[in-house]
C-alpha cells in the first residue's frame, strides 16, 4: 500500500516538475528562435532600402532574393507550436539568408549564447 501511495505522490510530483521544465525550455528556445528570424529581417529590410537608390541588374537580383528572404520570414507560423514543418521552413530561412550574404559578399556568423545573440559581419 506504502509502496503505491508513494508512487502516486512521486509520479504527480514529477510530472507537474516535467510540465514547468518543458514551459522553460519551450520559452527560451522560442525566444532563440525569434531573436534569430528577427535580426534576419532586419538585415533584409535594411539592405533592400540601401540598395533601391542603385537601380543597375546586379542590384535587382540582389533585391529579388532580399525580396524572397522578406516574404518567407512573414509566412513563418510564429504562433503556431503544433505546425509540423517548422523546422524545415527555418532551415530554408537559413538558406536563403546564407544565399543573400554571399550575393552582398558578406561573411555572416549568427550566435546565441546564454548571454548575447548576434549578427558580426
Amino acid at each position: 500500500r506504502f509502496h503505491g501511495e508513494g508512487y502516486e505522490e512521486g509520479y504527480a510530483e514529477g510530472r507537474l516538475a516535467g510540465m514547468a521544465e518543458g514551459r522553460r525550455y519551450g520559452a527560451f528556445h522560442g525566444a532563440k528562435i525569434g531573436s534569430e528570424i528577427g535580426c534576419y529581417l532586419g538585415f533584409a529590410l535594411t539592405w533592400r532600402c540601401l540598395l533601391q537608390k542603385c537601380t543597375d541588374e546586379k542590384n535587382s537580383k540582389k533585391i529579388r532574393a532580399l525580396d524572397s528572404l522578406i516574404g518567407m520570414i512573414q509566412k513563418f507560423p510564429y504562433e503556431d507550436s503544433t505546425y509540423d514543418k517548422l523546422q524545415e521552413d527555418l532551415e530554408k530561412i537559413r538558406g536563403k539568408f546564407k544565399q543573400v550574404c554571399s550575393m552582398l559578399n558578406i561573411q555572416s556568423d549568427f550566435r546565441i549564447g546564454a548571454e548575447t545573440s548576434s549578427l558580426t559581419f
